[in-house]
Formats: structure tokens, sequence, C-alpha cells
């Protein structure tokens, strides 16, 4: 059988108040919350969903991010028994002292373990890490 032609279009993020979360990335990322719904008759106030797109013209997949009600935040780093990482960005920067100043600002923390030299963890308000590393931008 040929491989069929396929592509990441999108990464899908579970939260406990998926619009707020968008809203963060939102503001760390300069893209557009595209689409986002609020909750269900019946469901708590923070469910929903909400869509996160790059600017027109520049590349990246769209981020989802979903309502998940019993969710637990991961532990950085990973500790065998609690709550793994079941995703994180890596968020290329121009700047690593700028764009971690800047995450700081829009509502991200500095994780305590840092791992290598020239890439910096973060955490974002629901406890995801993402990294920041130098690239060409």
């Amino acid at each position: 059988m040929t491989q069929p032609r396929m592509r990441v279009s999108a990464v899908t993020i579970g939260a406990p108040n998926p619009r707020a979360l968008a809203a963060f990335y939102e503001r760390l990322l300069g893209w557009s919350v595209s689409r986002e719904e609020g909750p269900k008759p019946g469901a708590p106030p923070d469910a929903g969903w909400a869509q996160l797109r790059p600017p027109p013209g520049e590349a990246g997949p769209t981020l989802n991010f979903e309502y998940e009600a019993d969710y637990v935040p991961p532990v950085w780093p990973s500790v065998a028994g609690e709550q793994q990482i079941m995703e994180h960005l890596d968020i290329g920067v121009e700047n690593l002292e700028e764009a971690v100043a800047w995450a700081l600002e829009a509502g991200a923390t500095l994780a305590e373990y840092q791992p290598q030299e020239h890439v910096r963890v973060m955490l974002d308000p629901a406890g995801h890490p993402f990294c920041l590393f130098p690239s060409p931008v």
C-alpha cells in the first residue's frame, strides 16, 4: 500500500478553562482566536472550546483548546505515578531573554527545572509546559 498524503493541521490541548487558555496564547503569540464556544446547557461555566490560528501568511498549526472536566496539570519534570505531560509546544524566538520576559508578562511562569542552557521551559496558566528556544523566526 502507498502511504496516503497526510499533514498535521492542528494540535488539541485539554484545559480546565479552554477559552481563558486560548486568550493567554493569543496574547503570547499574537495570533487570533478564530472560533470559540461557551458551555453547553447544564455544563460548568468554564466548559466549551476555542481555536487559535496563526496570522494570514504565517505558517503554523491551528491550536485547539478543549474542556477537560477532570483536568490535572502535568508535573514538570515528569515523576513516576504523577500526571505526565501529554504534549508541549516548542516556540522559536529571536531573543530568548526578551521572549521569557514577554511570556511572564502574558501570564506564564518560568519552570523551576531548566534542563538545557539555551532553552527555557515555561508553564502556561493551566500548567502545560512549553519551550522557548533561539531560532530564526
